[in-house]
């Protein structure tokens, strides 16, 4: 890349219409401090509960617990009675989790959170107005620091509350009551006979075993002491206000999630997606692949361009560059960020071209380039030559073998054989996960796709032994989405079909072929030449190792041997805080990562989704 073209891709920030007015430095510091207030209580909360069995406990005439600290006590005298504390401050697990959990979502400027603390805060800081009204609460100065700090909370609330407009993410209700009701049942019944089991008084009921336990769920402090005929131990009470924290964040996660499968390409879409990729879709070799049934799409105003993107884990996931007319690629850029802003989104770009990462960049995105995408040009391709000698002798070999290679389009499979294909593609697949997400189909032997390229080779005996299906770009390329192999045919099966294709592309007037993806292809590349710098040497070392897991050098050797171009591709993001994440949703929707998945209450799927379910192969991403 020239330094003119890096120049390029510095991000230039622009205001645009969708960009609300700048906040007001105390609006902002205001909002600011709610968040560090829920920080700094969900840091108490855990040291209290991290501190209890360092406590040192003396019984003085059944009456509570005296604790070495300073702290613990005013948390007795507060649940004796006497005392009250901050809004959250309970020394439990339960609040520490609620307090970071809300501490994150306010983070993000989340309405529903702001909401959720002013419920929570509001009336709980007019209770502690009244009760100084009262003896003997008015007579400890402890109460009026903690009225004192709550009431700041409320007033940054009240004055912070334009800053909190990023609307919820969809949620789940009815799953998340079944899950808390089941997960304090399931909770409930444990820690009951567990502080029945190691109770050290004698004559409790039931009843004071249950309210034990649920007293525990709250805070580790003397709350549950008002039970006198139960006294557990220490590390039954912690593990007991474990287990409740633990269902309390399970009920959180559940009501908060982002949604899977709710925003679907719709009919509609695809039918728009489909006449743009006619238009435009020569322009970006991964253009075809924003047909994924998994992935929703936001127009232009003009709607003569798209943004296809998906959410996982709160962060807004596009893939390659924006389909459509080059000059209406801004305005679908605005309406996604804008949509980004909405939900408290993090935005990010997988996979975008040179030309769409320049247009990104001056919206404010920076990019990182994540590798390069091998181009061969079918009328330079050649086998020739002394570099092409290995793919040569691969290629005869497997020729004299006796294995054969049938090129077909979809369309021109009949339904039963194409049901074979997929069974055969399910049954050679490299693990039980799809993979694949910005450079595969994600499906195989839809009725949609007749224009894609099926390539099937045989042995010698007419078994089916591998396969190779294509997308299309444009009206004379082909972008690889799927391979696959049987484990027990010839070596080389791959390299053999890819030529094949080469070599035969007339045959279905294709010009340009892209290949496979190759992460940090520049690193494996430069780092190995003479003169390379040790910081780029250790990179490549670190890339060298993992490769032994991940396929990173060895798909970069693969693709290599056919002397491509190399075409690069970009991640774009917003801020560098935000690339773990982004790392981590990425990782999900390319299928590296498994997240468990709950059951959904669900009232109507759109077309797409009754179509994604019939799909016999489940999805048929790249190996």
């Amino acid at each position: 890349m020239t330094a003119q073209q890096q120049s390029a891709l510095i991000p230039r920030r622009r205001s645009t219409p969708e960009q609300p007015p700048a906040p007001s430095r105390l609006r902002a510091r205001a909002a600011a401090f709610t968040v560090w207030y829920l920080r700094l209580i969900a840091l108490l909360n855990i040291a209290a509960v991290v501190s209890v069995p360092f406590r040192r406990e003396v019984d003085e005439h059944n009456t509570g617990r005296i604790y070495a600290s300073h702290t613990a006590h005013r948390f007795h005298a507060h649940h004796a009675g006497e005392y009250f504390t901050p809004y959250l401050a309970t020394a439990g697990l339960v609040s520490a989790a609620l307090a970071i959990f809300l501490s994150l979502v306010m983070r993000r400027r989340k309405r529903a959170a702001w909401t959720v603390n002013m419920a929570l805060a509001g009336p709980l800081f007019v209770l502690y107005v009244v009760a100084l009204t009262q003896s003997p609460f008015r007579g400890h100065v402890f109460n009026w620091g903690s009225a004192l700090l709550t009431g700041l909370f409320v007033a940054a609330l009240l004055i912070g509350r334009r800053e909190f407009e990023a609307v919820g993410d969809p949620s789940n209700p009815k799953l998340a009551l079944a899950f808390g009701a089941g997960g304090i049942l399931v909770s409930g019944t444990i820690g009951t006979l567990l502080v029945g089991a190691t109770n050290k008084l004698h004559g409790a009921t039931l009843f004071d075993k249950v309210a034990y336990t649920l007293l525990r769920g709250i805070s580790v402090g003397p709350l549950a002491d008002r039970v006198h005929a139960v006294q557990a131990p220490r590390w039954v009470d912690v593990i007991v206000n474990i287990m409740v924290a633990a269902t309390f964040c399970l009920v959180l996660y559940v009501c908060f999630r982002s949604p899977r499968g709710r925003d679907l390409l719709g009919a509609e879409d695809e039918e728009r997606l489909r006449a743009l990729l006619d238009r435009h879709g020569d322009r970006d070799s991964l253009g075809y692949f924003v047909l994924r049934r998994d992935k929703a799409v936001i127009w232009s105003p003009t709607g003569k361009a798209a943004v296809a993107y998906r959410v996982i884990g709160g962060v807004t996931l596009a893939s390659g560059d924006p389909i459509g007319d080059p000059e209406a690629w801004p305005g679908a850029i605005d309406a996604w960020l804008a949509e980004a802003r909405r939900h408290a989104w993090t935005p990010a770009v997988m996979g975008a071209s040179e030309e769409a990462g320049t247009i990104y960049a001056r919206h404010g995105l920076d990019a990182l380039e994540l590798g390069d995408e091998a181009i061969v040009d079918v009328a330079d391709f050649t086998l020739e030559g002394r570099a092409m000698r290995v793919v040569r002798q691969a290629h005869n070999r497997v020729r004299r073998a006796g294995y054969t290679v049938r090129m077909r389009r979809h369309a021109d499979i009949p339904d039963a054989e194409m049901a074979m294909l997929v069974e055969r593609a399910d049954q050679w697949r490299d693990g039980a996960t799809e993979r694949g997400f910005s450079m595969a189909l994600g499906r195989l032997g839809d009725p949609g796709d007749g224009s894609c390229v099926m390539l099937e080779c045989h042995d010698a005996e007419g078994e089916l032994r591998a396969l190779l299906s294509f997308v299309p770009w444009g009206e004379h390329g082909l972008s690889l989405d799927l391979m696959r192999r049987d484990r027990d045919g010839e070596n080389g099966l791959m390299e053999f079909m890819v030529v094949e294709l080469l070599l035969r592309a007339k045959e279905l007037d294709v010009r340009r072929v892209s290949l496979n993806f190759a992460m940090f292809r520049a690193v494996f590349e430069r780092g190995a030449r003479l003169g390379a710098g040790p910081v780029l040497r250790l990179w490549r070392s670190i890339l060298t190792f993992f490769s032994r897991w991940w396929q990173i050098e060895s798909l970069y050797r693969a693709n290599a041997k056919y002397r491509p171009v190399w075409e690069p591709r970009f991640l774009l993001f917003e801020k560098t805080a935000d690339l773990p994440r982004i790392g981590i949703a990425s990782a999900a929707a390319e299928g590296f990562l498994t997240p468990p998945r709950l059951p959904q209450f669900r009232r109507s799927q759109p077309a797409a989704a009754v179509r994604q379910q019939a799909d016999p192969a489940g999805g048929a991403g790249a190996a």
